[in-house]
């Protein structure tokens, strides 16, 4: 170990020399000392491994919570692998070894640790470059079925070659998520408010739901080009048509039921 990089909510990160290379280290912290808040919410829809890990998860057993706490950290190990083969901005990984994550660091022009995008300032042409770059990566990563969840200038570093995206422990399912969108919209919407200080006409765009809109209808792709522009359908439901179509179905499944006990009793 070089010397400490940062120390966050999830885990400390430090400087590390593997052979002739420098790299990070990701050393994620116990589940008693740390302080992210609402994983249940991150967690929905996440897969887990196995059928024995996902019943003790279920159950909320000792050997339950171990398997959670695992699964958690898996997690940003697996969203890295998959998210550096799709052609996302990441810090490359290069394996995970007893709850320490290796991966690359990230460096600016001169060598030296990168900073994140909220610690730099901008040009109005380089803030709409760098927003473009970041609509992009989102657009990948939504494509590979993930949201970042937590995405905001803090989880940007700014290398040479423009914006890295990290930090990726409560990555979302986009698929099997109820706050998928929400969470979608809210980093957009992060990255749009923290660049419109430089740009503020990107304070005007709606990129977040143009995306989402083109992913619930299949039609999104990792290079689907985007407008910034949206219109919101602005249609009323019909709650009395949503209520008869139910109680239709719920009738249909009845008499269908009925259908089956009578033959059985036959």
């Amino acid at each position: 170990m070089l010397r400490p990089l940062k120390s966050g909510k999830e885990a400390a990160v430090y400087v590390v020399r593997a052979g002739d290379d420098v790299r990070c280290a990701k050393v994620y912290k116990d589940m008693a000392q740390r302080s992210f808040k609402q994983r249940v919410q991150y967690q929905e829809g996440r897969k887990v491994r196995g059928s024995r890990e996902a019943r003790a998860i279920e159950k909320a057993s000792k050997y339950g919570k171990k398997q959670q706490e695992t699964a958690w950290k898996n997690t940003e190990v697996d969203a890295l692998y998959l998210l550096r083969d799709a052609g996302v901005r990441v810090p490359t990984p290069y394996g995970y070894f007893h709850g320490v994550l290796v991966m690359e660091l990230v460096t600016d022009a001169d060598g030296y640790s990168a900073p994140r995008l909220g610690e730099v300032e901008l040009t109005p042409e380089q803030a709409r470059e760098f927003h473009a770059v970041l609509v992009r990566q989102v657009v990948r990563m939504l494509c590979c079925g993930l949201i970042h969840g937590d995405l905001s200038e803090y989880n940007v570093l700014v290398g040479p070659d423009g914006p890295v995206v990290i930090d990726f422990p409560q990555v979302v399912s986009a698929a099997g998520n109820n706050a998928a969108r929400t969470m979608l919209l809210r980093d957009v919407n992060n990255l749009t408010a923290s660049l419109g200080r430089w740009a503020p006409e990107l304070l005007d765009t709606w990129y977040g739901e143009e995306m989402w809109a083109l992913f619930e209808a299949g039609d999104l792709q990792p290079d689907t080009p985007l407008t910034g522009r949206f219109t919101p359908d602005m249609r009323s439901v019909d709650l009395d048509a949503v209520r008869e179509a139910i109680n239709d179905a719920r009738e249909l499944a009845l008499i269908r039921q009925q259908g089956r006990e009578a033959q059985d009793e036959d």
